[in-house]
């Protein structure tokens, strides 16, 4: 932790932040297991099976996880306010905004300009697309921001719109495919006629999460009731209002992007070299929700 930066969280309440399914997820980090259910204390890392997993906020509202996604939750700030951050897959939002909620993509971190109520939907590929749905006529105003420059982009009411590789300069304004979860069907019952694809597509019915590889995970035990995970000994610390997370990653050149009327550019070569940069925030993710997992640095 940088010297002199004030811890993210001190204290947490102690009834923790919301619940989900085990049946659903994947759960570990601040956590306790309640029958069926994971009560998340702090700093939870959450992946989804190969179905939709369903966060119940303890503050009002929930969170979807799509299949196979990555997420993790913490608390930032005061009150109920919340760090949602999505290392891959698909989101959605259903829950009021706090003006000291932080959500954060590989590429991109989101802040509350003006309250109102999330119907937000988020999907990061595995190239840094970002598909933004702020869909709602009560949605909040969201300023993005390039983890690793000053661009920013400013998100209104109702807008749709595809990030090319998470590059607030390469927008494309006017997205048409879903951000969010796909309507989840019954498997389908085939025949003893029918082709090992056909079967694969009938038991996971997720063309978007396949196409980008982002296969559906096995299923692992939670902890036994009443067990709480080891906690997250790392501590990230967060000021609202300021950058990414310190030493999270480098920050290459500048490059200053205002407005939600940025005109559709090219990639430049420049930035398709840094591609690691995501990597770098995933790993940063990583051994903070998964401490002890090795000492080496990516930095």
């Amino acid at each position: 932790m940088a010297a002199g930066a004030a811890p993210l969280f001190a204290q947490q309440p102690a009834q923790g932040m919301g619940t989900v399914a085990s049946r659903d997820a994947r759960v570990s980090g601040g956590v306790v297991m309640q029958g069926k259910r994971a009560r998340l204390v702090s700093n939870t890392n959450i992946t989804a099976y190969d179905h939709t997993a369903k966060v119940k906020l303890k503050r009002g509202g929930d969170v979807l996880v799509c299949s196979s996604s990555e997420f993790h939750l913490m608390h930032v700030g005061k009150g109920s306010s919340l760090l949602f951050g999505l290392d891959r897959g698909a989101i959605e939002l259903h829950t009021r905004a706090e003006m000291q909620d932080v959500i954060l993509t590989p590429d991109i971190r989101f802040r509350v300009v003006d309250k109102g109520i999330y119907d937000l939907r988020v999907r990061v590929t595995r190239n840094g697309d970002t598909c933004v749905e702020n869909a709602g006529e009560k949605a909040p105003v969201l300023m993005l921001s390039d983890a690793f420059s000053a661009a920013s982009y400013q998100l209104l009411q109702g807008q749709h719109v595809l990030f090319e590789q998470g590059n607030l300069r390469a927008v494309v304004d006017s997205e048409g495919s879903p951000c969010g979860c796909p309507v989840e069907t019954k498997p389908k019952h085939l025949g003893s006629g029918a082709s090992a694809a056909q079967r694969a597509a009938a038991a996971h019915p997720f063309p978007v999460a396949q196409s980008e590889g982002l296969a559906p995970t096995a299923a692992a035990e939670n902890s036994p009731p009443g067990k709480t995970e080891t906690q997250v000994s790392t501590t990230l610390s967060y000021t609202p209002g300021a950058g990414p997370p310190p030493n999270a990653m480098e920050t290459p050149a500048e490059i200053i992007a205002n407005g939600p009327n940025v005109p559709v550019v090219a990639r430049p070569a420049a930035r398709r070299v840094k591609h690691s940069f995501g990597y770098k925030l995933k790993r940063f993710f990583y051994r903070l929700f998964h401490p002890g997992s090795g000492k080496s640095s990516s930095s």
